[in-house]
């Protein structure tokens, strides 16, 4: 089978675009790239610098001590962990796709996800099925659509074995409840699926209303956990990321797979991003202090921006985690038709041509293309400087930061033009 590379991914290629225009001198507000705007921790430059004399090449797993730290990361999250249970890689991305290729089947998508997922499951040359999310998370799919269309599709002969969540959720910024993570959980053990448990967004939750379960705490013999430190730690271009395997023979089998794609297509996690594992992932209480602030500013923002869609008369899931909003504009259908916008694509090419906003079209998460649906990062929102980034973590009332009210204002004023 030829596989055709026709397309970068959406959500990269809006942003390359975006920037070149700002560049430009365009006045722009970017929202269309989930990117944590934020300086990195001083102690990550720390060690970074103290590694960057690590120039060998190291194991195809990771080092030692990075992978002992890995799993002290997951121990103390309840999923008890050893370090041969661990790899590590450049970002959690690479090791999503290694997973496509080593676990049989076709994939499972919540619909909407991520824009990666389904690509990769195609690059692997599997069929992958988009299933509604619940109607109040993202993240999983609809438990009695689950069920209904792993019947249906093996009805016809085809073979879905993979079923992916996220938790939080991106693109909706939601966290599934424990009883809807136990159901899926119930559903793979019943229909035999491998669940993909994509937790990069773990230590993002910032309503403390919300619980998180991971599906390796109930059904851990046929669960892979996918993590990293993009967007807890605001270093998405350092490229760190994780994966947990079960225990289990068949785990291990997995884990011996996915160490022979990584073998063969990127060798090891650098060196010197080894060290900075180890160190972040050894969770130091300086540390966790700075990603429970992240956490208060992202769900600062995200709340902030939610409250613009819903009062402007769309429909919204409250965030819980994470550092997106997912409006819908259905309501507003008849009025926004009067400008032009009649699908996510109209939707999201008015917002950037008329208010100078960029949000990524919802179509391009595997959405109906003819709905009024977004993805919008808030986390873009904290400033275009170091300076400005940090007063924004430092903030005790980040809202009422000149700048970050700028960037409200602009965003309230261009949703209210696109409903009148």
């Amino acid at each position: 089978m030829t596989v055709t590379f026709e397309k970068i991914s959406p959500n990269l290629d809006l942003n390359h675009k975006v920037n070149l225009r700002k560049a430009r001198g365009e006045s722009l507000v970017n929202m269309a790239f989930g990117e944590a705007r934020l300086p990195p921790f001083p102690a990550l430059v720390d060690h970074l610098i103290a590694g960057a004399r690590r120039n060998s090449y190291g194991s195809v797993l990771g080092d030692d001590q990075a992978r002992e730290a890995v799993s002290g990361y997951f121990t103390r999250r309840r999923q008890p962990t050893s370090p041969d249970q661990v790899i590590l890689a450049p970002g959690s991305k690479p090791l999503l796709m290694a997973l496509s290729l080593v676990l049989p089947g076709d994939v499972l998508l919540p619909r909407p996800c991520w824009n990666t997922y389904a690509p990769q499951a195609h690059l692997a040359g599997k069929r992958a099925y988009g299933i509604p999310i619940p109607d109040d998370c993202g993240g999983v799919p609809e438990p009695t659509a689950l069920r209904d269309s792993i019947r249906a599709a093996r009805l016809l002969g085809h073979d879905p074995r993979i079923v992916v969540v996220t938790l939080p959720d991106n693109p909706t910024g939601t966290l599934a409840p424990p009883d809807t993570v136990r159901e899926i959980c119930a559903i793979a053990e019943e229909e035999d699926l491998f669940i993909v448990s994509d937790e990069i967004y773990r230590d993002l939750v910032h309503d403390t209303r919300a619980q998180i379960l991971s599906p390796a705490e109930v059904v851990p013999h046929r669960v892979v956990v996918t993590s990293g430190l993009s967007k807890s730690l605001a270093i998405g271009g350092w490229r760190i990321g994780v994966a947990r395997f079960p225990s289990s023979s068949a785990g291990m089998h997995v884990r011996d797979g996915v160490a022979s794609a990584a073998s063969e297509i990127w060798s090891t996690l650098a060196r010197p991003m080894q060290s900075v594992a180890a160190y972040a992932f050894s969770e130091p209480p300086e540390l966790r202090a700075h990603v429970a602030a992240t956490a208060r500013l992202h769900g600062e923002l995200a709340r902030a921006v939610h409250g613009i869609m819903v009062n402007a008369g769309a429909t919204c899931r409250r965030p819980t985690g994470g550092f997106y909003v997912y409006p819908d504009f259905e309501p507003l259908r008849a009025n926004l038709a009067l400008h032009g916008v009649t699908d996510s694509d109209s939707l999201r090419d008015h917002l950037l041509e008329e208010y100078g906003i960029a949000v990524l079209a919802g179509h391009l998460l595997g959405d109906d293309s003819k709905a009024l649906r977004f993805k919008a990062a808030t986390s873009m929102l904290y400033g275009e400087n170091e300076e400005q980034q940090w007063a924004a973590l430092n903030a005790p009332r980040p809202l009422a930061l000149p700048h970050i009210r700028e960037y409200l204002t602009r965003i309230e004023e261009a949703i209210a033009k696109l409903c009148a």
